[in-house]
């Protein structure tokens, strides 16, 4: 039987030296959101671009607006009851020019622009005096509605219902107006103050 003798090893192992691993840096949050943002055009922190195909300001119209009524109004028909929107306005510029129209659609939108078209297709200009009044006293009568109109030096503009808007919106001033019906129609009243100014002479 033969014994095993343990023979010591004198070769000596290989030391192994461990290098500490060392983290990098944190960037500063500037950095950070700068290298996040790249690729993109503009903005703040490279985040958000400029917007593209910005439309240009509309021009302003030459004529002020003023809205008498709007309404929604509805007709039968086969399959039940169609609603759509009417709107009667006042236009003018101040200097003379001064309009009524009515529009109706299915849109409150469309409807306003219709209304604005008729009353620029009927529109008047008024013959003023050099203190802005009217030269001489008139009168008309548009189905129920009978108004009269007189100048009135010094007193500005003395009107009721939808004439004063009227009167505001052709420049008139120092006249006095009065409706001599119980008519609350506001576009009859309107109408009445349009045809009394389309009568005036030079």
């Amino acid at each position: 039987m033969q014994e095993e003798t343990n023979i010591p090893n004198t070769a000596e192992a290989p030391v192994v030296t461990e290098t500490p691993v060392v983290a990098p840096a944190a960037a500063p949050a500037g950095e950070r959101r700068g290298a996040r943002g790249q690729g993109r055009s503009g903005g703040r922190d490279g985040r958000r671009g400029p917007r593209q195909g910005n439309r240009p300001p509309r021009a302003k119209s030459e004529f002020d607006t003023k809205m008498i009524n709007i309404r929604r109004v509805a007709r039968t028909v086969a399959g039940g009851r169609r609603f759509s929107f009417s709107v009667a306005l006042i236009i003018g510029n101040k200097k003379g020019k001064v309009g009524v129209g009515l529009g109706k659609a299915g849109d409150t939108t469309l409807a306003i622009e219709k209304a604005t078209r008729d009353a620029k297709k009927h529109m008047i200009t008024v013959l003023l005096a050099d203190d802005n009044s009217i030269k001489h006293d008139v009168s008309a009568k548009f189905n129920a509605s009978v108004v009269s109109m007189m100048p009135a030096k010094g007193r500005g503009l003395v009107a009721g219902s939808s004439v004063r808007p009227v009167l505001e919106l052709a420049g008139i001033s120092n006249t006095v107006a009065k409706l001599h019906s119980g008519s609350k129609n506001g576009l009859n009243n309107a109408r009445a103050a349009i045809a009394a100014l389309k009568s005036l002479k030079s």
